[in-house]
């Protein structure tokens, strides 16, 4: 439509199935990579992408054209599959149902952009599901331990 403007930021998280730390450092610059190219195609901005073993977050400038649940799923299924196709792992890859999408404003890209590539650092300090919970809390996001991820069964929510 003309005349129209949007300017969105998304800050995407996800884990791999049962937390399995799968994601090997001889493997993660080239998901990474590959995931870049899905996002790319989807008409989104890649910002920054950074993966851990078990999880992985991505910071996109998105594209209103396509829904948040579609890119996540293009996003797991084809990263999924790429990860099959090139025998990455001897075990059974998959991601783990569900994910985290936080929004965040242009004067917050650079802040952003350096906690999602610091991915490592920030893990040496805190836990992913430390983490996890924090952006929950933060963002105020009511959940139910049931529709958290596997690791979240003992986890209720705070005031």
């Amino acid at each position: 439509m003309a005349n129209t403007y949007v300017q969105a930021y998304f800050h995407l998280v996800f884990a791999v199935k049962f937390r399995q730390s799968l994601i090997q450092k001889s493997w993660k610059d080239d998901l990474e990579k590959y995931i870049t190219g899905i996002i790319q195609k989807q008409g989104h901005k890649l910002i920054a992408i950074g993966s851990m073993p078990d999880h992985i977050h991505i910071f996109i400038g998105y594209n209103v054209n396509q829904t948040i649940p579609v890119l996540v799923e293009t996003i797991k299924t084809s990263s999924d599959q790429w990860i099959k196709t090139q025998n990455l792992t001897r075990s059974k890859f998959q991601w783990q149902q569900g994910y985290g999408a936080f929004t965040y404003s242009h004067s917050q890209i650079a802040i952003v952009a350096k906690y999602v590539l610091n991915q490592e650092a920030h893990h040496r300090k805190n836990t992913f599901k430390e983490e996890y919970l924090d952006m929950m809390h933060k963002f105020q996001v009511e959940f139910k331990n049931e529709y958290m991820f596997d690791f979240f069964n003992d986890v209720n929510y705070r005031e």
